[in-house]
């Protein structure tokens, strides 16, 4: 593959054909889950940190979007839980503490279902808030990189996935690091996982 917006095309069209006919049916169960949760009044929660979030923001509060939704963000620590703005590092998406009190500050009723989007699956606030969803007995689809979170150790004490959790797994077709046209140096660019993600 070239090193031009040609050659990204190509990679990003051939990835989405891809992922579109691999995750057919993975789909189709995502979207059973989500229609019997908008059937009975629930809402669609959906949360991503890092890059994943732009998902996120995908499904919830966009023009040609399902109505019945909502996004969670790491920011809603501080906007809707008082902590202090400090608290927003690069690093807050590997505190698994953090999820419980996330899920608290969602207005969550027990026909929600969640969609939650990490490439890699494996960092604690998303490993652990993916673990108080099943627990408070709610349907989540995962939006995951099999490839990349295949090749990770979890960050989250339990040794356990993003993927371990959710009742639908939708894989995003991303490659492990997320680029796909390779540098004549050395290293490769453009993520894929974004759009992929989108499409799912």
């Amino acid at each position: 593959m070239t090193l031009s917006a040609e050659g990204y095309l190509a990679m990003v069209t051939e990835t989405m054909n891809r992922v579109a006919g691999s995750q057919r049916e993975a789909v189709g169960r995502a979207a059973d889950l989500i229609a019997e949760a908008v059937r009975a009044d629930g809402v669609v929660h959906a949360f991503g940190t890092g890059h994943s979030e732009a998902l996120a923001m995908e499904i919830a509060g966009r023009a040609g979007g399902l109505v019945p939704t909502n996004r969670i963000a790491l920011r809603d620590l501080v906007l809707l839980g008082g902590a202090p703005a400090d608290v927003l590092g690069p690093t807050l998406e590997r505190d698994p503490e953090v999820a419980h009190r996330l899920y608290e500050l969602a207005p969550v009723h027990p026909q929600d279902v969640f969609v939650l989007a990490s490439n890699s699956g494996v960092n604690g606030a998303m490993v652990e808030f993916a673990s108080v969803v099943k627990e408070n007995g709610h349907a989540l689809v995962a939006i995951t990189s099999a490839q990349h979170s295949g090749q990770m150790t979890s960050r989250h004490p339990s040794g356990r996935k993003l993927a371990d959790f959710a009742d639908v797994v939708l894989d995003n077709g991303a490659p492990y690091g997320d680029a796909t046209l390779p540098l004549p140096g050395g290293g490769a660019v453009g993520a894929v996982s974004s759009i992929t993600a989108a499409l799912l």
